[in-house]
């Protein structure tokens, strides 16, 4: 779903090269296992409580984030290309 899409790969751009391996698992298990795409978006946009197994240091993380306090536009996917950039 294009929120998720927007939002998701905006933190990740964001936050993925400072997280701890443990907070990346937490952050793969996060995106991986729910099967509906909208539980996510409701539980980062506390619209709905997050279940306690997902309840953790990177959702609340990706709350915060979704919370946009400096309200940027945040209106499309980020390029690719941090991907390949070096950690900084």
């Amino acid at each position: 779903m294009l929120e998720n899409c927007i939002l998701l790969s905006l933190f990740a751009k964001e936050n993925l090269a400072q997280m701890s391996k443990e907070q990346l698992n937490r952050y793969d298990r996060l995106i991986n296992e729910p099967s509906n795409d909208w539980d996510i978006y409701y539980w980062a946009t506390e619209a709905k409580p997050t279940p306690a197994e997902f309840d953790n240091d990177v959702m609340a993380m990706l709350r915060e984030f979704a919370k946009n306090r400096n309200r940027e536009q945040r209106l499309r996917q980020p390029d690719l290309e941090y991907l390949f950039e070096a950690p900084r």
